[in-house]
């Protein structure tokens, strides 16, 4: 079997060339009657005017404008479905070409990606190779179409006069000399634009990414002036190819406009003399006219296909690496290895000289732990990422059951390894994704989820959740999760049943931990406008948020004498936070719980320094907005600075079944009203099931409460469902949503998972605390130690006090080897590494 040629190695008409000839065999057969239905019409115009209009012929008339009508609407359903044809084969071979690219450049070895900036790959990608799908799908249909037009009508222009048809066409080469000149200094300007676009998109990715540190700096101006000068590059190579393309089109037009002057000066001269019929000059001049459609077409493909050329070398050129390693196996199985790994006289070099490691030897025995340890710059991860096949060493051996590690496919070393690093990376998508990431990537080669046979199920993936110590954040997850009652209603009910047997087990023994939602009291928890609802709506214009702006909603507090007392709770809130955050500086840690965002800060701030004291006359309508807004945002529980007269909550609470009523008859349907015996659709599981607030600032309140409504949830057998839930959590762009620790035990249960016969640990859990990190420890030694090779890159070094080895290294040398009590004991490089640490 041949191997195939690598993506960046094909040429652009390779990809042409011997596809979809199905439909380039149909193409061919439109284009033919499309080349007869575009010079019909021009000798059907000189019959129209020569025999129907001169003969006074109606009947005629009627005939020949027919079939002019017929064969103009027949060449524009034909043209209609060349176009729908090239889009069809351009889009289908763009798309895998970029199949093709992505494949070929996530392969490629891991230094290409610290020099190439992600907004290079992604804008390459994404926006350079969208011509090049343009032309490749038009690549024969557009020059063929054109060029038999172009012939035709030429012929048919001959046809009629050969003598002003001479004449015309002596203007067309003076064009193939010219434009081919402009042509070429706009693909270098192009090339130029492409090179600046790459640049700024490099830019614009590292400023993204490095987001937080430009915050903490407050470098924006600096930021603002190294994107300025990409920036301008930009402009300038913009404006460049723009005024060439523009030229282009100028020269075409001036071109276009020369052939109506020859026609009418040796044409009407011809007439004058008798020489030639008005139905031959109108026939001649429709088809000088239309003679430029195709040539016009076939400038613009020779310039799609310049600028197509340019961007398709560029991309390719890019990216026209070797992968150091093969991704499958040819012509077997991946192997099933044991695991023992052997390392002569490895060595490791970069840019030239720079010796990361120096002649390592070491062998490690199937089911043995060894430690990998020394300070930073020993070059133990790099060793540690060498045995991953991560790094190709640059000399010596590294093998792994005697087989050359760089002989090794990828999906030899996916079926036996696994591998934790230290700052893993979570994928977009949900908790279970990415656990399931590694066997996923198993089983679309159709290998088990693990080297044991095992395939994966629910109860596993818990039973991994729980090892690692996740199995609490997945349960929050869980919690915080929210039903779609019409999709689920034996869990709604189940949800309805676990309320009413927390309310009745615990509800008056964990009073201090949550206010239950009692429709006779103020919720101290809750919004003003939540209190005064009692109920929520996603019923746009009528969302909690923004009811302050609602006519309907500012209709009823008026009625009932409540806007002007909550102007005035507003005010007061306003008076007493300003002062506050202003008399201690502003800092952003001060407006995390504040009822005034930062950014509203300064408009309030001024209102009240302009206001003085609270006086009603002195209030603008945007005064009186504010101030209402804030008030109905405000919630008493979570703000010691201000409060709410007992006499407003009274008044408040009696106001509940009124608003219902009064929404019910003028709004009905947009509010779910809060019921006991009501699953509230916008909450959360563990809201519903506490129809309740949990109280702030009372500490270990929230835990007492979920261990209390986990005992619940387990008597009613839902547990596992609820877990479930939290493993449908979305984790957010690079798990941003997750914790550095969870990241760290989502990488582990990934691995754990996989049950793999060698396991590469890189100072896999250095983001979790000592509880959790002992966790890890105890789990290796259960489940892995004598099962499966563990390399285990440390940091803290009590951890490896169990391991059969340490590896000491210092500068890529391997200085001692042996267990813990055997080199504490020597007393020498190990020895300083652990009372340095203490």
């Amino acid at each position: 079997m041949s191997t195939p040629i690598q993506v960046t190695k094909k040429t652009l008409f390779s990809w042409v060339i011997g596809r979809h000839r199905g439909l380039q065999f149909l193409l061919l057969l439109i284009i033919l009657a499309t080349v007869a239905s575009r010079v019909a019409p021009l000798e059907l115009q000189k019959l129209i005017i020569n025999d129907a209009i001169g003969d006074k012929n109606v009947d005629l008339l009627l005939l020949y404008v027919g079939m002019y009508i017929t064969v103009v609407v027949l060449a524009g359903v034909l043209k209609y479905a060349i176009n729908l044809i090239q889009t069809y084969m351009g889009q289908q071979t763009i798309r895998e070409i970029r199949r093709q690219m992505f494949n070929h450049i996530i392969a490629l070895p891991l230094p290409f990606f610290r020099r190439t900036p992600p907004g290079n790959v992604i804008n390459s990608m994404v926006n350079e190779l969208n011509p090049v799908g343009d032309f490749i799908g038009q690549a024969i249909s557009t020059p063929l179409v054109n060029i038999l037009t172009f012939v035709s009508i030429v012929g048919f222009m001959f046809y009629l006069n050969p003598v002003l048809a001479a004449m015309s066409m002596v203007i067309y080469p003076a064009t193939l000399i010219f434009l081919p000149m402009l042509q070429r200094r706009m693909n270098s300007a192009n090339r130029r634009r492409m090179k600046s676009n790459q640049e700024i998109s490099a830019v614009i990715g590292e400023s993204i990414g490095g987001v937080q540190e430009i915050h903490g700096n407050a470098s924006f101006q600096l930021e603002d002036r190294k994107f300025g000068k990409h920036l301008d590059a930009v402009y300038k190579n913009a404006i460049t190819v723009s005024a060439y393309k523009f030229g282009i089109k100028f020269y075409n037009n001036f071109f276009q406009s020369l052939g109506p002057f020859i026609l009418f000066l040796v044409g009407g001269y011809m007439a004058i003399q008798g020489s030639m019929d008005i139905g031959a000059i109108v026939a001649f001049l429709s088809a000088y006219e239309k003679l430029y459609n195709p040539w016009r077409e076939l400038m613009g493909f020779i310039q799609t296909y310049q600028d197509s050329k340019v961007r398709y070398a560029q991309v390719m050129s890019s990216y026209d690496l070797e992968p150091e390693f093969i991704a499958l196996p040819e012509g077997r199985e991946p192997y099933h290895l044991d695991g023992r790994i052997d390392v002569q006289n490895l060595n490791y070099v970069v840019n030239g000289n720079i010796r990361l490691l120096d002649k390592i030897n070491l062998s490690i025995q199937p089911g043995e732990m060894v430690g990998l340890v020394g300070f930073s710059g020993s070059g133990k991860s790099t060793l540690a990422l060498c045995m991953a096949q991560i790094y190709s060493y640059t000399g010596g051996s590294l093998k792994i059951d005697g087989r050359e590690i760089k002989q090794l496919a990828k999906a030899d070393m996916a079926v036996n390894m696994g591998m934790v690093a230290q700052h893993p990376f979570i994928f977009q998508g949900t908790l279970l994704d990415n656990l399931l990431y590694s066997c996923e990537a198993q089983r679309l080669q159709g290998k088990p989820c693990d080297g044991h046979g095992q395939t994966f199920d629910l109860e596993r993936a818990i039973e991994v959740v729980q090892q690692v110590g996740l199995y609490l954040d997945v349960l929050s997850f869980g919690f915080r999760y929210t039903l779609d009652p019409d999709k689920d209603e034996a869990m709604v009910r189940h949800i309805l049943h676990a309320r009413s047997m927390f309310l009745e087990q615990f509800g008056r023994q964990m009073e201090g931990d949550f206010e239950y939602l009692d429709p006779e009291r103020y919720i101290s928890g809750y919004t003003v406008t939540q209190n005064l609802v009692f109920g929520c709506s996603t019923h746009p214009g009528f969302t909690l948020e923004a009811l302050y702006t609602n006519d309907l909603f500012r209709e009823f507090l008026d009625k009932h004498d409540l806007t002007d007392p909550l102007i005035e709770l507003g005010y007061n809130i306003a008076v007493q936070t300003v002062d506050v955050i202003a008399s201690l500086g502003k800092s952003p840690e001060l407006f995390a719980d504040s009822v005034i965002p930062q950014e509203d800060f300064e408009e309030y701030a001024a209102m009240t320094a302009r206001i003085g004291g609270y006086d009603p006359a002195r209030f603008t309508e945007d005064d009186r907005r504010n101030a209402l807004r804030l008030s109905l945002a405000f919630v008493a529980g979570d703000n010691p600075l201000a409060r709410i007269p007992p006499e407003l909550q009274s008044r408040i609470v009696a106001l509940r079944p009124v608003l219902r009523e009064y929404a019910m008859s003028v709004a009905p349907g947009v509010f779910q009203f809060f019921q006991a015996d009501r699953y509230i659709t916008i909450e959360s599981i563990l809201g519903n099931i506490l129809f309740g607030v949990v109280r702030t600032g009372v500490a270990g309140a929230e835990e007492r409460i979920k261990h209390r409504v986990m005992q619940i949830l387990i008597e009613e057998d839902v547990l596992d469902r609820v877990l479930e839930y939290g493993l449908h959590f979305n984790v957010g762009s690079q798990g941003d949503r997750l914790s550095g620790g969870q990241r760290q035990k989502v990488a582990l249960a990934r691995v754990f998972l996989k049950k793999p016969r060698i396991l590469i640990l890189d100072e896999a859990t250095a983001a979790l605390d000592n509880a959790s990190q002992a966790r890890i420890q105890r789990l290796l030694e259960r489940n892995f130690k004598g099962k499966s090779t563990v390399v285990s890159v440390a940091h803290r070094l009590d951890i490896l006090k169990d391991y059969d080895r340490i590896a000491v290294l210092k500068s890529g040398v391997i200085l001692e080897m042996g267990n813990y009590q055997e080199l504490i004991a020597k007393k020498g490089a190990f020895y300083e590494l652990v009372h340095g640490h203490q």
